[in-house]
């Protein structure tokens, strides 16, 4: 079959012919019709990521949409090492498919399923988020910050504030249900970026915030921490859920003080720490939704033969392999 194939650890792939997969007991084929190049993918890939299994040479892509062999048509996950997703037939889990609503095309489920279900998890599963409550969300300005936005307002909550690096994308986010922008500089050529953002934050958090989503880590995370700890009234509950680290940084300065000064619950959302019965549970409630046109995502689309060119693209917009 065609495929994408990475030959070793760290390379990237190539378009060429890879052995077909075979149905065994609990997994079948799907022949593949789109898949998005997510961060995931191209972690696992390289190795880098700690749920990869290090098998090469190996098909990439950790999601899809396709159709089963008996005619259904599916959105899949986690296909089984090393039938992955960028190729015209993957090897699925059938505990790890779900099927794609009418009204729903294959593209669009393959392009919102992960940024959709990252934002779900990490506010129904992880942050236990109840309607009315006020939802800040860093680093808002990509497909899953985005989706964020509109997946915080279609679970109902009371204010959502975006904050990030682009002024101009984060005003950009107040047609998607975006309350208040708050934009922020935090690089070497900024010293005091850090301290600004805090000071930002704090008439906010003043005013309640309730469930922090995090996207980037690094600066503006431990400025947001900062922040809590000073404005945030006695013992109450600021659940900051941590879901990928954009900023480039994979470590913080925590000062012990904001931990025990503040009623501030950390925690992560990710494969692992969701089980997969309730990741999939997510993406399911955001098919719905999407199905009904409640959220919206930018795509952008190149055919498995230029998966060269496609995994050189750039995060924004959304970019999904056909096959």
């Amino acid at each position: 079959m065609k495929a994408a194939i990475i030959p070793a650890a760290g390379a990237p792939p190539v378009f060429g012919e890879f052995r077909e997969p075979e149905a065994i007991d609990g997994k079948v084929v799907v022949n593949v019709r789109a898949s998005a190049l997510s961060h995931l993918s191209k972690m696992r890939s390289s190795g880098a990521h700690y749920s990869s299994e290090g098998v090469f040479p190996s098909v990439p892509g950790v999601d899809g949409t396709g159709t089963t062999q008996d005619g259904r048509r599916v959105y899949f996950a986690l296909p089984e090492t090393p039938f992955g997703a960028l190729a015209e037939k993957s090897l699925v889990d059938e505990k790890l498919s779900i099927p794609i609503p009418d009204g729903l095309d294959d593209v669009t489920a393959a392009a919102i399923a992960n940024p959709g279900m990252s934002a779900w998890a990490a506010l129904v599963e992880r942050a236990k988020f109840v309607r009315g409550e006020t939802v800040l969300i860093n680093g808002a300005t990509g497909s899953a910050g985005s989706m964020a936005v509109q997946i915080a307002k279609y679970l109902g909550a009371g204010r959502i504030l975006v904050s990030g690096r682009n002024a101009e994308k984060l005003e950009a986010l107040r047609k998607l249900g975006a309350d208040e922008v708050i934009p922020f500089t935090i690089d070497a050529d900024h010293p005091d970026g850090a301290d600004a953002f805090e000071q930002a934050l704090k008439p906010h958090f003043q005013n309640r915030i309730d469930v922090v989503l995090d996207y980037l880590w690094g600066g503006s995370a431990r400025a947001i921490i900062a922040s809590i700890a000073r404005n945030v009234e006695d013992a109450h509950r600021v659940r900051l859920v941590q879901i990928g680290s954009a900023a480039g940084e994979n470590s913080i300065d925590l000062p012990a003080a904001a931990l025990r000064s503040s009623a501030i619950e950390l925690m992560g959302s990710g494969l692992k720490s969701v089980p997969m019965n309730k990741l999939m549970e997510g993406i399911a409630h955001v098919f719905e939704g999407a199905a009904k046109g409640a959220f919206e995502i930018a795509i952008a689309t190149l055919p498995l033969e230029k998966i060269a060119e496609a995994w050189q693209a750039p995060g924004e917009p959304r970019m999904v392999v056909t096959i």
